[in-house]
């Protein structure tokens, strides 16, 4: 309720609005989602000064609808948080681009010169489009034109780049640091065959 609320912008020092405070009260479920988030920092805002939010996707295949509705629901959530917080956002794609390719799109021009390519990374897969050095990089080129043409606003963020940069070598050698306690959360939430 909007009490509620205003108590907790009281204590984070933040302006209430007649805007701000319908959004407060909104029943849609962008802004109960970032009601939600901003729970998370009522006592105080994130240590990195922003909220970060994250939408994902695997360029196995030419972005359609689904992927467009990744990223449009993470953008109303992120704008519902920033109708009711003056706490700072960014927004990342990522894309899962080391994927292997498990299956050969029925879309793409010369399909068959890509039977040698299953399972490789989509990163080092021929385009068959001939425009990129990857089916990965064509993908992923793909998306950020159809993202930018609705001006959507994110960073994009390659799977490659960041393993081969490493800028996840912090993060990996802190997992197999802790590959004990990972393993204990994970084995319960893969089936037996999977394990």
């Amino acid at each position: 309720n909007s009490a509620h609320w205003a108590r907790v912008y009281a204590g984070l020092d933040i302006k209430m609005t007649e805007t701000r405070e319908a959004a407060l009260a909104s029943k849609a479920w962008p802004f109960e989602e970032a009601r939600r988030l901003l729970k998370r920092f009522a006592q105080s805002p994130p240590e990195k000064g922003y909220v970060l939010f994250e939408t994902g996707y695997g360029p196995s295949g030419l972005p359609h609808i689904g992927t467009f509705g990744e990223v449009a629901r993470t953008t109303m959530i992120r704008r519902a948080f920033e109708e009711i917080s003056d706490i700072p956002t960014k927004m990342v794609c990522f894309s899962d681009d080391l994927d292997g390719m498990r299956k050969i799109p029925s879309n793409v021009p010369n399909a068959d010169s890509l039977t040698e390519h299953l399972q490789r990374p989509l990163t080092r897969v021929p385009d068959p489009f001939g425009t990129h050095d990857s089916f990965g990089d064509h993908n992923n080129a793909m998306l950020r034109r159809f993202l930018d043409t609705f001006g959507f606003e994110y960073d994009f963020i390659s799977a490659t780049e960041f393993y081969s940069s490493g800028k996840f070598d912090k993060v990996l050698l802190r997992a197999v640091e802790k590959y004990d306690k990972v393993m204990a959360v994970m084995l319960k939430s893969l089936r037996e065959e999977r394990r």
